[in-house]
């Protein structure tokens, strides 16, 4: 085989059935072995790598399989880079393949076609792991070491490359198999138990989720009903229990129980929400404030001396949460359901001025069935869909996380409708993110990526533009766009295109265009400034 072929055999044999590509020099033997595998694995272009890469970061995102993208080296790999950062900060299984300048030339910096100076040094600043395959023999064992890193223990993306001569030259390659997992750790006995001692002696226990927990929705599930707990959590851990549900709450209605909390569960997240949006983010917490009490579950072994928690278990997320529902048996919790209705019921009145963003996202959620996935982004009601959006169902809501990728939503969301061709998808953008990306409602007309897209349109980086009104004495620079008519340049692309100036109007238009099944896009007029701030209920106390 080829090294191209031989890297395409290792894909086969991890049940890879799409790759993210756009072809270059260095990359011809691989594309060339995808074009002729074209039967088993399917390849999706792009009109810049940066799609590609986003693209595979919502996939591995919406599936918690890895999803994989190949550019060429050098500028087409820096490219990715954003989504490589993106997929990292978010705990998403991705494999990019990239080339290299010809292997005689590598650490010569003779000046070769796409040469950087260390382009695996660089790698490995960005991702979970990274290696270059020498010979064609080699990549069988390295692609299943690169699928084994990307999912084993805590998820992340990973990378290969190899030398432009290498992934042409043929030479005897052992047969490809698939990628041996690391088993997680399995929970300490004696902790299970020292946190189950906690959790029943808590009057009012508070389960907060993140990305670990969505592989185990059902435990928390039956773990919020046995210890009479809320389910909380800031973006990655929505969905995990719905939030319309009798246990599920917005984050912003978990803030108003945050008072009377005395305990908080955490199930494979971060805390964000209670030691940097709820506290001061210029602070670092070493604890929880206010001598609550943490029982903390998360497979990442160093997690545990970021934050002190009262009893840390390290574990898998669904095992660690079956042992707490074992130890537990016959517990009877406080009875805290009217406490917990009554926060759901302020928070959804208060929210209400966030206008017109809830309105909106009001009629998303209507037009949405349970299943159907919303990717959000960085603007007004992206923000406002991070408290003011229920979540129904794990995997449902794909955030940028802490990276704050302005742009990456309509990129990502490609990549969700590509892994989910029959359940709809609605991307949510602002004007200014979505021009980051433009060029690919060509890829969506290309391959028939029946993705939504709805554009707030308010002629600005409306959160750039309300800090420097608010904070910096009206001095705007910067802040202020002008577009195009989004509406045309759709159909420019060959993609359906449409405006409405009120939530009235985008419900039929949205209804329309989820159930004809094809790419379009909607855009929502604002008039600039126009909108209420989301932040008040995402930092509902000085923040900095």
């Amino acid at each position: 085989m080829t090294g191209g072929e031989a890297i395409v055999a290792g894909l086969l044999a991890n049940g890879v059935d799409t790759v993210f590509g756009l072809p270059g020099a260095q990359m011809y033997p691989l594309f060339d072995a995808l074009a002729r595998s074209a039967d088993r694995i399917r390849t999706v272009g792009a009109r810049h790598e940066q799609a590609c890469g986003y693209m595979a970061f919502g996939y591995g995102r919406s599936t918690g399989r890895p999803g994989v993208y190949s550019v060429v080296p050098g500028p087409g790999l820096l490219n990715t880079t954003a989504a490589l950062a993106t997929g990292w900060g978010c705990n998403t299984p991705m494999v990019c393949l990239t080339g290299q300048i010809p292997s005689a030339f590598i650490g010569r910096r003779r000046g070769h076609l796409h040469e950087i100076a260390d382009q695996l040094g660089t790698l490995r600043s960005l991702v979970k792991w990274a290696e270059r395959i020498e010979r064609p023999a080699d990549a069988p064992a390295l692609v299943a070491e690169a699928f084994r890193q990307a999912q084993s223990g805590r998820p992340g993306p990973v990378a290969l490359e190899m030398a432009w001569d290498v992934m042409a030259a043929s030479e005897a390659v052992p047969e490809a198999a698939a990628a041996v997992l690391d088993a997680p750790p399995k929970s300490d006995a004696m902790a299970v138990s020292h946190a189950a001692n906690l959790i029943r002696a808590a009057r009012c226990p508070m389960i907060m989720t993140g990305s670990g927990a969505q592989d185990a929705a059902a435990a928390v599930a039956l773990l919020a009903e046995r210890i009479g707990a809320p389910v909380a959590a800031f973006r990655g851990g929505r969905g995990v229990v719905d939030e319309a549900g009798p246990w599920g709450l917005s984050s912003y209605a978990a803030f108003r129980l945050w008072e009377r909390c005395d305990l908080v569960v955490a199930i494979g997240t971060r805390l964000e929400m209670p030691t940097m949006r709820w506290a001061n983010m210029m602070e670092v917490a070493t604890r929880l404030d206010g001598g609550r009490k943490l029982v903390r579950i998360d497979i990442d072994p160093e997690e545990t001396g970021r934050l002190e928690a009262d009893a840390p278990l390290v574990a898998d997320s669904r095992e660690a949460v079956l042992a707490l529902l074992e130890a537990l048996a016959g517990h009877r919790p406080v009875d805290n359901r009217a406490a917990i209705e009554a926060a759901r019921a302020a928070a959804a009145e208060a929210i209400r001025v966030v206008q017109p963003e809830i309105d909106y996202l009001d009629v998303v959620r209507d037009v949405l069935p349970a299943e159907g996935l919303l990717v959000e982004e960085l603007c007004q009601a992206g923000f406002a869909s991070y408290f003011g959006y229920p979540v129904h169902r794990p995997r449902t809501y794909v955030s940028t996380g802490f990276q704050g990728t302005l742009g990456y939503g309509f990129q990502t969301a490609l990549g969700v409708k590509v892994a989910h061709p029959d359940k709809p998808v609605v991307s949510i953008t602002g004007d200014g993110g979505f021009m980051f990306g433009v060029q690919e409602l060509a890829t969506a007309r290309q391959y028939g990526i029946g993705l939504v897209t709805v554009v707030f349109n308010n002629a600005a980086y409306g959160n750039v533009r309300r800090d420097q009104e608010t904070r910096y004495g009206n001095r705007l620079i910067g802040a202020d766009l002008i577009n195009p008519d989004f509406p045309a340049l759709a159909k420019a692309f060959g993609v359906d295109g449409a405006s409405v100036g009120s939530p009235e109007e985008l419900r039929p238009v949205l209804a329309a265009a989820l159930s004809k099944g094809t790419p379009a896009l909607i855009e929502v007029r604002l008039q600039r400034g126009s909108e209420a701030s989301p932040w008040p209920f995402i930092h509902p106390v000085k923040a900095y």
